[in-house]
């Protein structure tokens, strides 16, 4: 399963993270130095939320941006109450 959604198109994408070492020059020091570059993925944050799609309640994976911007309908909630004891 892709990590992408569909309608943001969010998905992984490559980066890097930098180490770094030293004390910056305007505190006095002689300053940063990068020790080392390593390689890494940033995630989308993708919720698997029950939406309305054409009319059917279905289960999707959307990115948590799609949720707050409401590109997703959400279903009604069910007017349940159980059946009285008898």
């Amino acid at each position: 399963m892709p990590r992408v959604c569909p309608l943001t198109g969010k998905k992984t994408v490559a980066g890097r993270q930098y180490s770094k070492r030293g004390k910056a020059k305007y505190l006095g020091g002689v300053g940063v130095k990068t020790t080392s570059i390593t390689k890494r993925t940033f995630r989308a944050n993708i919720q698997r939320v029950r939406a309305v799609v054409d009319g059917q309640v279905v289960r999707i994976n959307v990115s948590a941006k799609a949720i707050k911007m409401g590109l997703i309908t959400k279903p009604a909630r069910r007017n349940y109450k159980p059946a009285e004891a008898k």
